[in-house]
């Protein structure tokens, strides 16, 4: 699947990750870490500078993973097709 190096490393570097950088935003692509960020904006900018629209990975470094929840979709107000 897309992005499976990505989160792979990023679990196998989350430890040192929050030590450091918690609350940021890290930036991966492959195998690489490509750094870390104060804001998702951010990350994502440097990310579309550096790899155009080949995929990346954006993620949050946070000891307990936030889900998101859009209490309109939840409701049936709108829908996502797939």
């Amino acid at each position: 699947m897309v992005l499976d190096k990505e989160l792979a490393l990023f679990e196998t570097m989350k430890p040192e990750l929050l030590k450091n950088h918690e609350g940021k935003f890290v930036l991966m692509h492959g195998n690489d870490l490509c750094g870390t960020y104060d804001t998702a904006e951010n990350a994502y900018g440097e990310g579309i500078k550096r790899f155009g629209l080949e995929p990346f990975l954006i993620k949050r470094i946070a000891e307990k993973e936030e889900v998101y929840q859009n209490q309109a979709l939840s409701l049936g107000l709108i829908n996502a097709r797939i």
